[in-house]
Parts: C-alpha cells; sequence; structure tokens
C-alpha cells in the first residue's frame, strides 16, 4: 500500500513538472524544484527524456539542497547532464556540498574537465578534493568526510559541550572523536555520554579507548561489514600513524551496501556488474550481457556435442532424451541456488576462512540429501509410468539425477570458494560458468549411466 502511494506521489510530481515545463513557468518550477526532496528529485529525473531534465538542471541554484541531488542522480544521468555543462557552473553547484561528494561527482568527469573543474575550486578546497580523488575507488579514503569534529583528551566535559554548541559545520557529531597533541585518534565518546557525565570529567577519563579503525585504503564493502556487525553510525578513518583523518558515515554505507549487492546479483544473474544497466541503450545493454551468454552458448554447444556422441544410444532407446532437461535443469537450480547462498555469505562475513570447509560439506550434505530425494521420485515414476521398457530405465534415471544434483551443490560451493582464496570475485561463478559447468557434467553422467546399464537390460 506504501509502495502504491509512492508511486501515485511520484506520478503526480512529474506530471506537474511536465505541465509547468509547458507553460514556462521558470519562477513556479523553481520553487517546485527546492520544495522536492532531493532523493525524490533524482528518482523523478528517471522519469524525464533528455531536453526535459536539461531545462530541470538549467534551473537548479547552488546550494546543498542541488549538491544533494546530484550525489543521487544515477551516475550515467548525471554524465549526461554535466558533458555539456562549463566548469564553471558545475564548480559553483558543487561547492556547498563536502569534498567527498565532489570527489564522486568529479570522479564521473572527463580527464579534461575534471582537471579544469579542480583548478576552479579554492586553494584549500582543491588540495582536499585531490587527496581523496588519490585514493582508489570504492575504498574507505574515496568516502570519507574530512571536516571531523575533534577535542583534545585534556578536555573537560563542560568545555567539549561549550564548543560543541559553537561548532555548525562538522559532519557526524553523535560520535566525538577524542585526539592528542599528535592528532592520533585516542578515544571515542558518544554525545550521551557526554551530555550525562559530571562537568569537570577529562575526556581522557571517560572515553573509549579501544577504537574500530579501517586505513583509507581499505575497501568500502570491509567498512559497511563494520558498520553492519556493530551498528556504528560512523566509523574513522587513520593513517598508519594512527593519524585522523576523516570518518565514513552510516548513510555512506548504506548506499555501497545497496550498490554491493546490486553488483552481486547482477554478477550472478550474469549480466555484467553495471548498476545502471537498465538505464543503458539497447545496444549497450546487448554489449555487456554477451560474454556472458556466450560462456553459456558454448556449453550448450559442448552439451550438444556429447548427446551426439550418444546416437546410437537415443535411437535404441528414444525415451532417454525426455529426462535431459529434468537433469540439467535440476542440476542447474540446486547449483545456482548453492553458489548464490556462498556468495552473499561471502559478502556478508557469514562464510569465513574459519568455516568455509565446514559449510562446503554442509552443502555437500544438502545436496546427496535432496538428489536422492528427488532421485528416487523421479526413479519411481520412470519406472511406474514406462514399465513396458527397460527395467534398469528408472534406475538409469534416479542414479543421474542423484548424482548430477550432488555434483552441482559441490561446484556450486566449491568455485565461489576458491576464487575468493585466490582474491577473485566470488560472484562471476554464479553465472554461466557454474550453470554450464553443471550442464556438461550433467549430461555426460546421464549417458554414462546409461551406456552401462542398457547393455544389460
Amino acid at each position: 500500500m506504501k509502495q502504491q502511494m509512492f508511486e501515485r506521489e511520484i506520478h503526480v510530481l512529474r506530471n506537474t513538472f511536465r505541465r509547468l515545463l509547458r507553460r514556462h513557468a521558470r519562477t513556479n518550477l523553481i520553487k517546485l524544484i527546492e520544495k522536492t526532496h532531493p532523493a525524490d528529485m533524482a528518482m523523478l529525473f528517471r522519469y524525464f527524456v533528455d531536453s526535459e531534465q536539461d531545462q530541470l538542471f538549467a534551473m537548479m541554484r547552488p546550494h546543498e539542497h542541488t549538491g544533494e541531488f546530484m550525489t543521487e542522480l544515477d551516475e550515467s544521468i548525471l554524465q549526461n547532464l554535466l558533458a555539456d555543462v562549463s566548469p564553471d557552473r558545475i564548480v559553483e553547484l558543487i561547492d556547498p556540498i563536502s569534498a567527498s561528494d565532489q570527489a564522486e561527482i568529479v570522479n564521473l568527469l572527463p580527464d579534461e574537465q575534471a582537471q579544469d573543474v579542480i583548478h576552479l575550486l579554492k586553494k584549500e578546497e582543491a588540495e582536499e578534493l585531490e587527496e581523496i580523488l588519490a585514493y582508489p575507488d570504492d575504498s574507505a579514503g574515496s568516502l570519507m568526510y574530512t571536516d571531523v569534529f575533534t577535542l583534545h583528551e585534556e578536555t573537560s566535559a563542560k568545555e567539549a559541550i561549550s564548543a560543541l554548541q559553537h561548532e555548525d559545520a562538522a559532519e557526524m557529531v553523535f560520535y566525538l572523536y577524542v585526539t592528542n597533541d599528535a592528532n592520533q585518534l585516542t578515544g571515542i565518546i558518544s554525545l550521551r555520554d557526554l551530555v550525562t557525565t559530571s562537568p569537570d570529567t577529562m575526556l581522557k577519563d571517560m572515553m573509549i579507548r579501544k577504537v574500530h579503525t579501517v586505513y583509507p585504503d581499505t575497501d568500502q564493502e570491509e567498512v559497511a561489514q563494520i558498520v553492519s556487525q556493530y551498528n556504528y553510525l560512523a566509523v574513522p578513518v587513520v593513517d598508519h600513524d594512527e593519524n585522523l583523518l576523516g570518518i565514513v558515515t552510516v548513510d555512506d554505507v548504506v548506499d555501497v551496501i545497496r550498490e554491493e549487492a546490486t553488483e552481486d546479483f547482477l554478477k550472478m544473474a550474469g549480466v555484467g556488474k553495471d548498476r545502471e544497466i537498465l538505464l543503458k541503450s539497447s545496444w549497450e545493454n546487448a554489449k555487456s550481457r554477451f560474454p556472458w551468454l556466450f560462456a553459456s552458448w558454448i556449453g550448450g554447444v559442448a552439451a550438444a556435442t556429447i548427446i551426439g556422441l550418444y546416437e546410437n544410444l537415443l535411437e535404441t532407446t528414444l525415451i532417454l532424451a525426455a529426462f535431459i532437461p529434468v537433469i540439467i535443469g535440476m542440476g542447474g537450480n540446486i547449483g545456482t541456488q548453492t553458489s548464490t547462498i556462498i556468495v552473499r555469505g561471502l559478502a556478508t562475513g557469514r562464510v569465513n576462512v574459519g568455516n568455509n570447509m565446514k559449510i562446503l560439506f554442509k552443502e555437500i550434505r544438502v545436496g546427496l540429501i535432496l538428489g536422492l530425494l528427488y532421485g528416487v521420485l523421479l526413479g519411481l515414476f520412470t519406472y511406474t509410468r514406462f514399465m513396458d521398457l527397460s527395467p534398469y530405465l528408472g534406475i538409469i534415471v534416479g542414479l543421474s539425477i542423484s548424482i548430477s544434483m550432488l555434483i552441482a551443490t559441490t561446484i556450486g560451493a566449491f568455485v565461489p570458494l576458491f576464487l575468493n582464496k585466490l582474491e577473485i570475485d566470488p560472484a562471476v561463478a554464479t553465472g554461466p560458468f557454474v550453470t554450464t559447468s553443471i550442464d556438461i557434467v550433467g549430461v555426460t553422467l546421464y549417458f554414462l549411466i546409461a551406456s552401462f546399464f542398457l547393455p544389460l537390460g
């Protein structure tokens, strides 16, 4: 119901914008833009054609609202909007937002345009932006806010509260970061603890000294795991000398979790990892899927070749062909299920070095149980349905599907774990690679078992 209400509101808002655009009601449009939440505005832009997007974007005034809207926009839409915008205008629009958000936007620009934007920024802002851009993409350094409110460990609680009341530019003051003379992070205090303690208590006497920190080059997925596991609102980023460089806040981590999950699901489905694939043209969409489908095509050709090798067997017992889709389908399904569970477990940290072999053998046992169950069911069905044919047909089909499902779970569990050990993204294993290999193995086993039993009949 809430989803329907939201969709209705978006639909009404979109029509209102279009009606005002037709009337060239610039003043009303500017007011409506500034009253619409940046996240809603970013979603609305998906429904506008290019000309409507350009007109609305040109009316946006430089303030934090516009900057937040730009960070919420789909990357492909933002790239199109900024393609013909002057560097001066871009600087004007991104000036009110944080350096990390600026870096996110500048990263999408062509090199020449990005350099022009950096040169036009104030010296301090340009240096801060270049520092963030120097960190690897998808790292803690590229996400962090550098404007962090810190207090010296020799400060009293009363003085800390007073300093906090006069601070209006810092990001995320739910946590207070305590440093020493060398700007090294020595502890952390929650805002709640600060206001409920005695005014004369020194920060060094009340702070939590054991702080979970990350380095600038720490992968964003690892940062997300820390926030998720400990329910933090922010994670401090330090250098190797424990100097505080910035913080990664929970709102950025939520975006990271969503992006990483989307990437994993797309790769597991075998359609690449472009999170904005739905916004790409038909040609770009097809181009990204081609390599993955080519792997499936190779597997299909290999399976067809194997079937061709047993042509004589099929001619004598034609009913064997009827069970090929069942053997391939059941093996492929259970293999994909297992791969998905393992990849998701690796992404969330539930599968790790300490328990990966335990998980592997557990999935193999699951494959054995399900394989035996469906093997018996299919074997009995085959025996009763085709009683007038070979008495071994039920054994052939039942044994084939049992072994196929057992091998499928083994491959589906082992391949992601093996790739993860080699530090290769395990999500790539769940697509066509697993299903294709299972198809080939399943068909081969089926005909090997059939060629063994049928001569006995």
